[in-house]
């Protein structure tokens, strides 16, 4: 983090003791006395980004966020301020876990400050952590879309396997054939001598 301190142009004795307890880590000190410096000038950007950081030290990243945006938004004359307000902006959006904000915030901040390599290396980063994500999310797509295929190519067999199926083989077939054409000759055979005469009467007379 980027901490204004004592140099920014408009400080006074609320802001210097929030500076000394910020160095000191006593994080909830020093936002006491930037908000009491706050409370005479609202629109102060150097309370605002000091607060802002001792919010992102508290883990309190949307606050924290929202104070650098009243920086940038009261230090338009003040260029390198912006910028560190865009760069920390940046910061506190990626531990929200919050990438594509945290890149348009380093973008500014490299726009006001090209030569700024901290917000470069994390905008390079960033920008490989989003292209990582993208890849997974389309990796992830075309999986549902290969087991939605799967799937609806599974259920016409899984139909045809419901359909009784003949288990023979063909040598089998055959046997069945031949079986049932010989008991076929058999029962004509039965029948012809049975009915040789159907005319001749039981008994000779």
């Amino acid at each position: 983090m980027i901490c204004a301190g004592a140099a920014a142009q408009k400080t006074n004795a609320d802001i210097r003791k929030g500076n000394l307890l910020y160095k000191q880590k006593n994080y909830e000190g020093s936002k006491q006395a930037y908000n009491k410096a706050l409370s005479e000038n609202p629109k102060d950007p150097t309370a605002n980004y000091n607060l802002g950081n001792a919010d992102f030290r508290s883990e309190k990243h949307d606050d924290a966020v929202q104070l650098y945006d009243n920086t940038i938004t009261n230090s338009t004359d003040n260029k390198p301020v912006q910028e560190k307000a865009y760069y920390n902006k940046g910061v506190a959006y990626s531990k929200g876990k919050k990438l594509q904000e945290s890149i348009d915030a380093w973008k500014a901040s490299l726009k006001l400050d090209p030569n700024d390599n901290d917000a470069r290396e994390n905008l390079q980063k960033a920008l490989l952590e989003l292209k990582k994500q993208q890849q997974q999310q389309q990796q992830q797509n075309k999986d549902k879309k290969d087991d939605k295929k799967k799937d609806q190519q599974k259920q016409p067999k899984e139909q045809q396997q419901q359909q009784p199926q003949s288990k023979l083989n063909k040598q089998q077939v055959e046997q069945l054939l031949k079986a049932l054409e010989q008991k076929e000759k058999e029962i004509q055979q039965k029948m012809q001598k049975g009915t040789a005469s159907p005319n001749k009467p039981d008994k000779d007379w």
